[in-house]
């Protein structure tokens, strides 16, 4: 079996995480299970502004608006897999000792907000009618 798809049979049955290695100090899970949430939280933030973005912004051109917007939705939708694919990958490497996932998401995640705000401010400096 493929190692993504025995990460994603975990998102899905957490407790098998447990047979593997030794149970950490609960202080670490708990702030990974902290750090799952907060990325949550990041992945509703992001939903809630796609949805803003095109809701209330009526006036702007209907491919600038849908593209801000959904440059925002995928950014949301991206931020919440990964926050579960993450919480798994930290949980195993505790408990196997090893050291903690390093991963290039939130680059991506930080340059597609950057770009949405970017054009947010050309929008705004400039305003709608041309755009």
């Amino acid at each position: 079996m493929n190692k993504i798809a025995q990460s994603v049979r975990l998102w899905f049955a957490p407790q098998r995480i447990r047979e593997e290695g030794d149970t950490p100090d609960y202080r670490f899970s708990l702030a990974n299970e902290r750090t799952f949430l907060a990325w949550i939280r990041t992945a509703l933030a992001l939903i809630g502004g796609g949805f803003a973005v095109d809701q209330f912004l009526p006036e702007l051109v209907w491919g600038v608006r849908a593209g801000l917007a959904l440059g925002l939705l995928a950014a949301g939708v991206l931020c919440a897999l990964r926050a579960v694919n993450h919480w798994v990958r930290c949980e195993r490497a505790m408990r196997r000792g090893e050291d903690l996932p390093v991963s290039r998401f939130p680059t991506l995640l930080s340059l597609v907000v950057a770009v949405v705000a970017v054009a947010m401010v050309v929008v705004v400096l400039f305003g709608w009618e041309g755009v």
